[in-house]
């Protein structure tokens, strides 16, 4: 995103971020702006030339406004109204940004909600380990990427595999997500959701591959290495990966710490060469 973009998107999240410190029940508003505004990008989404028209930059910024007041006026509450009415009047470099920034306010609207029922913890830990399970399942992560059908059909797969599994904010956040998946993996972008998660909590986010079940208390002599290594919170995410042979595969942001036995071992084939 370039910083045109970037910038916009900064504006209508402080105005986005103001209307939900100001109303009277901020669980409830935040919940409600982030359907909204997931109800906004799938309108957008569906029709190229009013996405394109309100992210033209030649156009000025009031005729954009008045275009997004007509269309969404009284059908999206306050605070996610604010929030377009702010995006739409910015500059962005591409109508792309434009729609993926509204999508990335819905979110983080939904976690804050998650956060005032503390719920967040939770949420972030369902996000992961759905990801692990269609990693898991080719069968249920073919059924969820396939573009031969249209994007509410994996929403609703989705939607009826997890009723009354998991909390009604992953729910939400998971089925927006296979529905705008525009060739990402599930599984990744269930991670990206799951770091997203984190990052509202102000924690690192390890993910770790073992060879080996870790115990609890295993997980917490590694968690309190890492927070010493990287000087915050880090949240570890565990999954059992039996090819490793031995030892165990940890990566936060871009680096990766390889003590498994399949490491070691190319490493060792690197060194005879």
């Amino acid at each position: 995103m370039y910083a045109a973009s970037r910038e916009a998107l900064a504006e209508a999240r402080t105005v986005l971020t103001a209307e939900l410190d100001a109303a009277s029940d901020g669980t409830s508003a935040a919940a409600g702006a982030g359907s909204d505004l997931f109800g906004v990008v799938s309108v957008l989404d569906g029709q190229r030339p009013l996405r394109a028209a309100l992210a033209d930059a030649s156009a000025a910024s009031d005729a954009r406004r008045a275009l997004a007041g007509r269309l969404f006026d009284g059908k999206i509450g306050a605070a996610a109204a604010a929030a377009l009415q702010a995006a739409v009047a910015q500059n962005w470099s591409s109508a792309r940004d434009l729609t993926d920034s509204l999508v990335l306010l819905g979110r983080e609207a939904l976690l804050r909600a998650a956060q005032d029922q503390d719920q967040l913890g939770t949420v972030e830990d369902e996000l992961f380990r759905l990801g692990r399970i269609i990693a898991g399942d080719p069968a249920l992560e073919q059924a969820l990427s396939d573009r031969s059908k249209p994007a509410e059909a994996s929403g609703s797969l989705l939607s009826t595999l997890l009723y009354g599994k998991v909390t009604a904010i992953t729910e939400a956040l998971a089925v927006q997500a296979v529905g705008r998946l525009k060739g990402a993996a599930p599984a990744s972008v269930f991670g990206e959701l799951s770091a997203l998660a984190a990052t509202r909590r102000d924690k690192e986010v390890a993910h770790v591959r073992s060879s080996t079940e870790l115990s609890d208390d295993q997980i917490s002599r590694l968690t309190s290495r890492l927070e010493g290594i990287y000087g915050k919170s880090v949240t570890v995410h565990v999954e059992v990966d039996r090819e490793l042979l031995s030892g165990l595969i940890v990566r936060v942001g871009d680096e990766v710490i390889d003590g498994s036995g399949t490491g070691r071992l190319a490493s060792l084939r690197k060194s005879l060469r």
